[in-house]
């Protein structure tokens, strides 16, 4: 298993957590220096808040713990292709790269329906891998989706 395996198979985890609590099942874990220093799962639901998507809990939970809201060097590992408030906060954030699953048909903010985070009008460009465990991606949201209909 590669590295990249082994941290989407941890942000798969975190997605089934958020599954588990009635949530859209997407986690995500940031990483830095070959650690996780970061972690998340969605969260609008019970926590009230329209932000709470898990990468930015991810993001925010690295620079807490990191004490910096820079985040240079650091990769996002993401169930789900990030929106565009999420890719928003990965650009400011610096992060190097953005490893992801499955795409967002629907809002999908870096590649779906924009290109936020490695567009050319901004001051810093991710680094953009995607389709790392897309299958399982896929299949737990299709499940998810499936099961509330």
């Amino acid at each position: 298993m590669t590295a990249e395996e082994q941290f989407m198979r941890e942000a798969l985890a975190l997605a089934r957590t958020a599954a588990h609590e009635g949530e859209v099942p997407v986690g995500a874990v940031l990483v830095a220096g070959g650690e996780i220093v970061g972690q998340g799962w969605n969260a609008p639901i019970a926590r009230r808040d329209p932000t709470a998507h898990a990468e930015i809990a991810a993001i925010r939970e690295a620079a807490a713990r990191l004490g910096n809201y820079r985040l240079d060097g650091a990769d996002l590992y993401c169930t789900l292709e990030p929106c565009v408030m999420c890719a928003g906060a990965i650009v400011h954030a610096r992060l190097r790269r953005l490893v992801f699953g499955a795409r967002d048909l629907r809002f999908g903010g870096v590649r779906s329906k924009f290109q936020v985070a490695d567009s050319d009008v901004l001051n810093h460009r991710v680094e953009i891998v995607e389709g790392v465990l897309g299958a399982e991606c896929t299949e737990l949201l299709r499940d998810f989706f499936a099961a509330r209909r």
